[in-house]
């Protein structure tokens, strides 16, 4: 007798990691295919988007766009695992001999939270390379454009320190990573912190040990304002150091974060949207259990009792509705209106305690 819980627990788990297998894997189809063709649209005018390197492009995009879709593939997964047990009276055998509702939900509430461990620990660091190689590829392709960053609607800010003392830069864009600035203000101060004057330039480019300015104009309060085609501003800074401050918090792998968090802090730059990254990653294997848990809200009603397609629907709905909760936590938490612990983990949290009351209420009375 002891022995039967675990079989339906493998069985019941090997459906379900079956059918995620397969959602997934035609989701990342039809991203591709979307991808795809988005960008024939965007090549056709293009002569270097040859047909072979748009299909490139897509490929290596459709990891990072895959991974917005895991919860629903398990959504959808757990919805068609427990019909097709209720659909073939296996529930009501399972209960029939004694098991309640948490042994069969067990078995798939654990396979969706190694589902979310390896997502974060070895898909996404795949994902983060791909989405990386992507981005240097489509500046090749489309042009420079498509490789600007800013860390915010008015620009980035950059504090560093050189040999002249310490500067701050406020650029419109940031290009290559932060390795080229464009559209800045720098204000300069002396080794003991008083200001000393402001550059107006066009652009900034890294050298070694320095930046190379261009089209300068320099405003001190003691003189008239002094014009130059090229001038030179110190720093310690190298580009590697740059390049991973201004990396996309989605191009950075789940186990570098940490440090990228530290780097962005360290350049006067803000932290939020890698903390918000870290957070969300590591909330992600709970955020899977809450959607088997919502999903089983809908999908655990014996066939004979009718309006499972409306329950089916309603548990999609609110699946849905969990993740445009996530997705604008998360876009508040990255603008740093909420803190990023809390953006990251509430959606999952609410949606795990909304579905264990449902089933406690259905099951238990």
């Amino acid at each position: 007798m002891g022995t039967r819980p675990l079989t339906l627990g493998w069985y019941i788990s090997r459906r379900f990691m079956i059918t995620v297998a397969v959602i997934f894997l035609s989701c990342l189809m039809l991203i591709f295919l979307v991808d795809f063709i988005d960008l024939l649209r965007r090549g056709s005018s293009v002569d270097e988007a040859s047909v072979f390197r748009l299909a490139e492009l897509a490929i290596f995009r459709v990891p990072s766009r895959s991974e917005q879709v895991l919860p629903f593939a398990v959504l959808i997964a757990t919805i068609a695992t427990y019909l097709g047990l209720s659909s073939k009276s296996e529930l009501v055998v399972a209960r029939s001999v004694g098991l309640s509702v948490w042994q069969f939900l067990m078995p798939s509430l654990i396979s969706a939270f190694l589902i979310g461990v390896i997502a974060i620990t070895l898909f996404n660091p795949f994902s983060a390379y791909l989405k990386e190689q992507f981005l240097r590829m489509e500046a090749e392709v489309f042009g420079g454009s498509s490789m600007v960053f800013s860390s915010s609607g008015s620009g980035v800010w950059l504090r560093q320190d050189g040999i002249d003392g310490q500067t701050v830069f406020h650029a419109r864009h940031a290009v290559d990573k932060g390795t080229e600035l464009r559209n800045l203000t720098i204000f300069a101060f002396n080794h003991d912190g008083a200001y000393v004057e402001r550059l107006e330039s066009e652009s900034a480019i890294l050298r070694n040990n320095y930046w190379e300015l261009s089209d300068v104009w320099i405003l001190s309060g003691d003189r008239e304002p002094q014009h130059h085609d090229s001038y030179s501003v110190s720093t310690y800074l190298t580009a590697t150091q740059v390049q991973e401050s201004f990396s996309d918090p989605e191009t950075v792998s789940f186990w570098d974060l940490p440090k990228f968090v530290e780097l962005a802090s360290r350049a006067g730059l803000s932290a939020t949207g890698y903390q918000m990254q870290y957070q969300q990653l590591l909330a992600r294997p709970f955020y899977l259990c809450a959607m088997v848990l919502i999903a089983a809200t809908t999908s655990l009603r014996v066939f004979r009792f009718g309006n499972v397609g409306r329950m089916v629907l309603g548990g999609v709905l609110v699946g849905f509705l969990l993740f445009i909760i996530s997705k604008l936590l998360g876009d508040l938490g990255k603008a740093g209106l909420l803190n990023p612990v809390f953006a990251a983990w509430s959606p999952g949290i609410v949606g795990a305690l909304a579905g264990l009351s449902i089933l406690l209420y259905q099951e238990d009375g």
